[in-house]
C-alpha cells in the first residue's frame, strides 16, 4: 500500500463541532484530522474533497447526512452522463463532492466511502504537476493544462490538480478567494509548500 497522503488536516474554528460533523456525516475517522485554524480566509479556497461511493442511494445518503449536521447544499444530487452526485460545503467551509459513476442501486443504501480524492485547483497545472513529479509522485493521468491525476495507490487518498477557475465552476462556487487554504496534506514531501500554497507535513505516529 502506498500512503501518498496519509490524512488530511483542516483547520477550523471550532475542532469539537467539526469532529462531530464529520462524524455523523462522513465516518472517515484518522483519514480526517482537525486543528484550530489561526489565520483567515474568504471566500474559495483553492480545493475540492470528492468521495468516491459505488452507488446512488450512497450519495443520497452522504448528502442528507452532511445536510442534517449542517453542510449546506451547492449542488443537489443529479444524474448527469458520467453519473450521480451532489455538492455540499461543510459547517467549517471545506467543499465536498460526493460522487458516483453508477447509474443504478445494487445493494441497501449505506455510507460508505470508497475513495477519498483531493483536488488542488492550480495557478498553473504543469508547473504543479512538475513540482510533485520532481518529489515522486508519479502522474497516472495528465490533460495538458487542464488536469493531473497522481498514482497514489491503493488504500491512500487519492490527489488531482484542475485549473482553478474550473475547479471553482465545476464547484459551483465564485474563483475568487483570500487567505489560508486552510488545510495540511499529511503524507510522503514531509514538510513542503506547492506552487499554490498548499502546505505538507510529516506523518504523525498513531497514538
Amino acid at each position: 500500500m502506498n500512503n501518498t497522503i496519509d490524512s488530511i488536516t483542516l483547520h477550523v474554528s471550532d475542532v469539537a463541532a467539526a469532529e462531530a460533523f464529520y462524524t455523523r456525516a462522513f465516518g472517515l475517522g484518522d483519514r480526517l484530522l482537525f486543528r484550530t485554524a489561526d489565520t483567515d480566509t474568504s471566500g474559495f479556497r483553492g480545493y475540492t474533497l470528492s468521495l468516491v461511493v459505488s452507488q446512488p442511494a450512497n450519495v443520497h445518503a452522504l448528502i442528507d447526512a452532511a445536510v442534517a449536521g449542517g453542510a449546506r447544499i451547492i449542488k443537489p444530487v443529479s444524474k448527469s452522463l458520467w453519473g450521480v452526485g451532489g455538492t455540499v460545503q461543510a459547517p467549517d467551509g471545506a467543499i465536498w463532492k460526493v460522487a458516483t459513476t453508477a447509474k443504478k442501486d445494487t445493494a441497501p443504501a449505506s455510507r460508505d466511502v470508497d475513495e477519498i480524492i483531493l483536488l488542488i485547483g492550480a495557478a498553473d497545472v504543469v508547473a504543479s504537476k512538475t513540482f510533485y513529479a520532481e518529489r515522486g509522485i508519479r502522474v497516472a493521468k495528465s490533460f495538458g493544462r487542464s488536469y493531473v491525476q497522481f498514482e497514489t495507490g491503493a488504500g491512500s487518498i487519492g490527489l488531482g490538480l484542475y485549473r482553478h477557475a474550473s475547479l471553482a465552476k465545476d464547484a459551483g462556487v465564485p474563483a475568487d478567494g483570500s487567505g489560508s487554504h486552510r488545510l495540511t496534506v499529511n503524507g510522503v514531501l514531509g514538510a513542503a509548500v506547492d506552487p499554490d500554497g498548499f502546505a505538507w507535513a510529516p506523518v504523525e505516529a498513531r497514538v
